[in-house]
């Protein structure tokens, strides 16, 4: 990393162009952010997404392009809570002036549980006060969920803090971005009404789910589903034995049914545990990354529209 960026400043300084009218030009930092965007802003911007579908957002590792595009940037477009801190030094080695739209501000983030945060080696630190960098991005302890677009309820407040943002730095377009995200955030409490009464579906005690990493605690706290994940927030390293017995344990135990990979995740961790406990597989959830075009799950609204019915069917199963 640090390599690319001496050999990355060097490239910028030969490579500085004179400013023209041209688009205004947005980097959103993974492909449901991207996605966002798009709907709020259609063709008034030019949209780089560092993170396309498929990507985990996790484990990123930019390159020289992803930079170029920061350099060039008048708006960043992030979540928040911790979830791409690799984002601020990228703009930072590129020498980016863009403003940042942190699409998470507002929402109260929820805590990551002790076990998971001593696992990634984080400590609560309730008194913590939030400050910003100069240009505006948060920084956040990391012992919050930073998956906070799974309650589409905060999908809501993502498009009204990227339609703000988008209008302050293009004034022009404010009204259309406006008119945009006011369409959007109807179709989004519609999609909040239909989740909750899908999930109403299932009676509360057969609401449990297990899924690969923890990715879907706000999904699970707004719609009253009780999730549990072998890996924690950020899904990056292997469960030890002694955390993956007490899941298996704990799914033996309380019978539970709904047993699901994600799609950007290894399945044969999840295979292990469908043998060790005879609950079947229940299909893959999209929980950090949308699907390609033509997928099951290409837009924000399309993957709460693909994950809601598995995870009924998966739940209700005998």
């Amino acid at each position: 990393m640090k390599r690319f960026l001496a050999g990355l400043a060097l490239a910028l300084t030969i490579g500085a162009a004179p400013a023209s009218a041209e688009p205004l030009k947005v980097v959103a930092s993974f492909s449901i952010l991207g996605d966002m965007v798009e709907r709020i802003a259609g063709d008034r911007i030019e949209l780089t997404v560092l993170v396309g579908p498929g990507g985990d957002a996790h484990s990123f590792e930019p390159g020289p392009a992803h930079a170029a595009a920061l350099a060039d940037a008048k708006l960043l477009v992030v979540n928040g809570l911790g979830f791409e801190p690799w984002m601020v030094r990228l703009a930072a080695a590129a020498k980016s002036k863009a403003t940042y739209a942190v699409a998470s501000f507002g929402i109260n983030p929820r805590e990551m549980d002790e076990d998971h945060a001593h696992d990634h080696g984080h400590a609560h630190d309730h008194g913590h006060k939030h400050s910003h960098d100069k240009q505006g991005y948060p920084s956040v302890p990391h012992d919050f969920d930073p998956h906070a677009w799974q309650n589409a309820a905060n999908g809501v407040v993502y498009v009204r803090n990227i339609a703000d943002a988008l209008a302050k730095v293009d004034p022009a377009n404010a009204d259309a971005y406006e008119e945009n995200a006011a369409a959007y955030i109807a179709e989004l409490k519609e999609l909040d009404a239909w989740v909750r009464a899908e999930i109403g579906k299932v009676p509360p005690e057969r609401r449990k789910v297990i899924t690969t990493h923890d990715a879907f605690g706000y999904f699970g706290d707004a719609y009253g589903i009780e999730f549990h994940a072998p890996l924690g927030i950020s899904g990056g390293a292997q469960p030890s034995a002694q955390a993956l017995a007490r899941l298996i344990d704990q799914i033996r135990a309380e019978n539970i049914k709904a047993l699901f990979i994600e799609t950007m995740s290894d399945a044969r961790m999840m295979e292990t545990v469908s043998r060790e406990t005879g609950a079947e597989m229940g299909g893959a959830l999209y929980s950090d990354a949308l699907s390609r075009a033509g997928g099951d799950a290409p837009t924000y609204i399309a993957m709460f529209r693909h994950n809601v019915p598995l995870l009924v069917a998966a739940m209700l199963k005998d």
